[in-house]
């Protein structure tokens, strides 16, 4: 948790987007849920939005923001003795409100007392899209079922822009992520089932953070893009996708990914496209600045691609044609990247096109660009992330051969006779935007082009 002025300072800069606003801001905490039955529950993770503006990081919390005269009421309720008996002696809720500023707090149960009178009196109720369930059903009980848009622009224009304390954090991230990365890397043995190196890289994370960010992708199947079964063993020729980060005890997240040969050394057709998809990869970061739309360092990435994948052989014919009718999709399904903080796909929460659209950009309906979560002009403070890749997916490449959705320029028969089981690469690093370009977070880099990782997997051997 930040100290008490920075949760003081969120709150009065929200306020002020708001001005002219009517009503209350509600923001509901999110409460603890059962895995089997009450007493056995999911590890508790709190809101990202509540983080935000009240830091308090316990289950069943609520608060009221009045956007016309400022005041704020933090809900929850006091331990009992029988909670005390379980758990210990805990800080009353008016400790927890005031170290984050808050004067006042007041039971749980009367917050529905205080929404009820505000809608009586015809003052309107901010709220956010809720994304538990419990908080979905406090919300229709409450009378409030219609998030704000005017509070989630107010949100998202604030998070957006990481403060110098929350790059801190997404640094700290990034330190972590590396190092459970450099411990999947030394893992990678033939023979070994994968889910031995999961559990070693995850420990990585509960020994000096909260955990995973997300759930760990280890496949020798990068084609498929969230594979988490991890039942198989490691076999000699391989590549192997691992996509993972670490959320640090703020709960702030980073994510990479790194394809490694599994037995060491790249064969020529996947050095040649892992150099293709690392090209792509420093192309994007070089293009990263300020003023700069994601979405046309996305097209940048995918023409590149297509230039490299025509030398192969794999596309042939005009450029600016295959990018105008989206080929580069057939190769790259999803979008280069998204923006990261208190969540790995931070705020998308809140609804992905506010938060990765700019006004006056429209989502394609393209394949790949159509996945492009972060498509804004970016600013100094944007945190994302850049990963492209390329994937053979004999599934969706007999579909677009079909339904002749290349219009000539894929060549089928290289693909079918060479590629059907290549699977997938995907390289990917977090990206602070600067005042004059762009940083990598996380500190000293994984080995990232196919000649450091070769070289990095040999020390490895060399020292097991």
């Amino acid at each position: 948790m930040f100290s008490k002025e920075i949760y003081i300072s969120r709150r009065r800069s929200l306020l002020e987007l708001l001005r002219g606003e009517k009503g209350l801001a509600l923001f509901i905490g999110n409460v603890e849920a059962p895995a089997q039955y009450k007493d056995n529950c999911y590890k508790f993770r709190q809101d990202s939005t509540w983080l935000y503006y009240w830091g308090i990081d316990e289950p069943r919390f609520a608060a009221v923001l009045d956007l016309e005269t400022g005041k704020e009421t933090i809900f929850a309720d006091d331990v009992s003795i029988d909670d005390i008996i379980w758990m210990g002696p805990q800080p009353s809720v008016a400790e927890q409100a005031a170290s984050v500023g808050v004067a006042d707090s007041a039971p749980y149960s009367k917050l529905n007392l205080i929404v009820s009178e505000a809608i009586i009196k015809g003052r309107p109720v901010h709220t956010i899209p809720p994304s538990r369930w419990y908080n979905t059903l406090k919300l229709q009980s409450l009378g409030v079922d219609k998030p704000s848009e005017a509070l989630i622009k107010a949100i998202i224009a604030m998070r957006l822009v990481k403060q110098s304390e929350e790059i801190a954090e997404l640094d700290a991230a990034g330190v972590l992520g590396q190092k459970m990365h450099t411990v999947a890397r030394k893992g990678i043995r033939i023979g070994r089932v994968e889910q031995e190196i999961v559990g070693e890289m995850e420990g990585v994370t509960l020994s000096e953070g909260w955990g995973v960010s997300f759930a760990t992708i280890l496949t020798q199947h990068g084609e498929v893009f969230h594979n988490h079964g991890h039942a198989a063993i490691i076999e000699p020729g391989k590549l192997m996708v691992i996509d993972a980060g670490a959320e640090g005890n703020s709960h702030y997240a980073s994510d990479f990914t790194r394809t490694y040969p599994t037995s060491g050394k790249y064969t020529p057709k996947q050095r040649d496209l892992y150099q293709t998809v690392w090209e792509c990869h420093e192309l994007a970061f070089s293009l990263i600045k300020p003023g700069t739309a994601y979405r046309d360092v996305h097209l940048a990435a995918c023409r590149h691609m297509l230039e490299n994948l025509s030398q192969i052989g794999i596309v042939h014919g005009s450029i600016d044609d295959m990018m105008e009718i989206g080929v580069a999709g057939l190769f790259m399904p999803h979008g280069l990247g998204h923006n990261m903080g208190l969540d790995v796909h931070d705020m998308e929460d809140l609804g992905e096109d506010l938060v990765g659209y700019d006004p006056d950009q429209k989502r394609s309906k393209q394949l790949g660009l159509g996945s492009l979560r972060m498509a804004r002009k970016l600013v100094p403070g944007n945190v994302i992330t850049d990963e492209p890749g390329i994937y053979l997916i004999p599934d969706l490449i007999a579909l677009w051969k079909k339904e002749g959705t290349d219009r000539g320029h894929v060549n089928y028969s290289l693909l079918e006779k060479e590629y059907l089981d290549f699977g997938g690469i995907r390289l990917e690093d977090d990206v602070l935007v600067t005042e004059d370009g762009a940083r990598r977070l996380g500190g000293k880099r994984l080995p990232a082009s196919a000649d450091e990782i070769e070289e990095a997997m040999r020390l490895d051997k060399e020292n097991n």
